[in-house]
């Protein structure tokens, strides 16, 4: 059993930076893969960000891509999730997953095993 916990949501103005912590518990964080979803109002939960039990290998949605870094320390149980260049079309609630096999973590469907409760990001114009 893994619980995560995310943190560092808020509100942003267009052009700003916003760091999300996702801090884990339970089982041994560095067994797990982890990832970042978000799902804006109205609309599928999709990928952002993945990376792998020892952060040497990440993977981005694309619409992260260039602008978001995912990035994990094992000591201190956490994942996080840098985020530039901010838009209005990245407010959303932003979800941690975690789930030992990979490529679970590219979809939503493929069953993850993992959810923390999610953070809010609002990016005004």
């Amino acid at each position: 059993q893994v619980q995560l916990v995310e943190s560092g949501g808020g509100l942003v103005q267009a052009g700003r930076s916003l760091r999300l912590s996702c801090a884990a518990s339970g089982d041994a964080f560095s067994d797990y893969n982890m990832g970042w979803f978000r799902q804006a109002s109205g609309k599928d939960r999709e990928f952002v960000a993945g990376i792998n039990k020892s952060g040497g290998l990440a993977t981005y949605g694309d619409s992260a891509k260039g602008r978001f870094t995912i990035s994990r320390d094992n000591a201190k149980n956490t994942v996080y999730l840098q985020m530039n260049s901010l838009k209005p079309e990245d407010t959303a609630v932003y979800y941690c997953a975690a789930d030992r096999i990979y490529v679970r973590l590219r979809s939503v469907e493929s069953g993850i095993k993992y959810w923390g409760l999610g953070t809010q990001v609002t990016v005004s114009s």
